[in-house]
């Protein structure tokens, strides 16, 4: 599978784009601000409904558009499937195939499956359970049929619920009986359901991750096998025998008085965690740099191998930035992964950021005079 066409209208800060790409490596080189990396975000975004450089849709749409357009013309066993998606700054995302009847962005995901390697990867060791959550997300989007749509119904929930949350810190204490605690319970309730399916989805893509994530670590690491993953919700009865509901309402019960003053969801999906672990410890705490991007670089291969053999399609290889940022054991590591890919995009300052082995056959495009044509088109 690889993309022979990307267009773009309105997404980051192309006004309209349109870029052909060739199977193998291709490597987009430019001065940083010409807008390399949103060309390629755009590709995350069309095959994962999301980007791990943001965390909602209205930062990937131009300022003062009200949407933007993500178009890939893609090759795979002899046949070509147009996919766009749609991102709006209010209303649902929306998809097509073929120029066909509209659908759901969560209907589109998961069909051009690709994995972005950038110089970020280090905050899924280092940084905050927002971006694990978010590389959980993805990786659900491309392994668990429905997961997106899990996903939106949680978020959505959790919006009316935090909404009457506020209404409630700011009308302050009412006096008798409430009807906005009763609308709370009711909330409550569906948050509860949908948030367990939810984390129950992400715990099993954790245990499914976690084999491959440990085997590849001591691969890269020199036979270190002390690497470990696991799940971790804002309450642990989710992941115990039997229905969990009734033990989750009774915390959310004893937290209604502290949400309520705050106007905030205190426990839930959007709280839970993805714990990275060398020898048991965190590795957040513990891990040297060189562990860091180690770790970082065998979750990106543990989800890329998990996605090629539930699929049977290899994804779409992003190289984001990194070689600038790797040193030569490092960057040996990832071009020795790429190679044989059914398609790479590589982004770089220079040509020359490209070690000679990746950029022999590679297919170079100079982003300033994309933009030049772009600009003048």
């Amino acid at each position: 599978m690889h993309i022979s066409r990307l267009a773009l209208d309105h997404f980051r800060s192309w006004g309209s784009c349109v870029l052909d790409l060739a199977p193998g490596v291709n490597i987009l080189f430019g001065a940083n601000g010409l807008g390399k990396t949103n060309l390629v975000e755009a590709v995350e975004v069309l095959s994962t409904g999301a980007s791990h450089r943001a965390t909602s849709s209205r930062p990937l749409i131009e300022r003062g558009q009200s949407k933007a357009t993500v178009r890939a013309n893609v090759e795979d066993v002899g046949r070509t499937v147009t996919y766009e998606v749609t991102v709006a700054a209010r209303g649902a995302n929306r998809g097509r195939i073929n120029s066909g009847a509209s659908l759901y962005m969560r209907d589109i995901v998961g069909q051009v499956p690709s994995v972005v390697f950038a110089p970020e990867d280090q905050r899924l060791v280092q940084g905050d359970p927002a971006a694990r959550r978010t590389f959980l997300d993805q990786a659900g989007a491309l392994l668990v049929p429905g997961y997106a749509a899990r996903l939106q119904t949680v978020a959505h929930i959790a919006r009316q619920r935090a909404a009457l949350l506020k209404q409630l810190a700011d009308r302050g204490p009412a006096a008798g009986p409430d009807p906005a605690l009763a609308g709370l319970e009711v909330w409550t309730g569906q948050f509860i359901e949908a948030g367990v399916a939810l984390t129950r989805d992400r715990a099993a893509l954790a245990d499914r991750l976690a084999a491959p994530f440990r085997r590849i670590y001591a691969e890269l690491a020199g036979g270190d096998d002390g690497a470990g993953l696991a799940y971790e919700p804002s309450f642990a009865e989710v992941l115990e025998p039997g229905d969990p509901a009734p033990r989750i309402a009774e915390h959310f019960r004893r937290l209604y008085p502290g949400e309520a003053s705050r106007g905030v969801n205190l426990i839930g999906p959007q709280r839970d965690d993805l714990a990275v672990t060398l020898d048991g410890a965190p590795a957040r705490e513990y891990a040297s740099n060189g562990e860091v991007w180690t770790l970082a670089l065998a979750l990106k291969l543990a989800m890329y191998e998990t996605v090629a053999d539930a699929t049977g399609t290899r994804p779409i290889v992003i190289l984001d930035d990194v070689f600038a940022q790797l040193d030569d054991a490092r960057r040996a590591q990832i071009l020795g992964f790429a190679r044989g890919q059914d398609q790479v995009l590589v982004t770089v300052a220079a040509p020359g950021d490209v070690p000679e082995a990746a950029a022999g056959q590679a297919r170079l495009i100079d982003v300033a005079a994309l933009r030049k044509a772009a600009d003048d088109a």
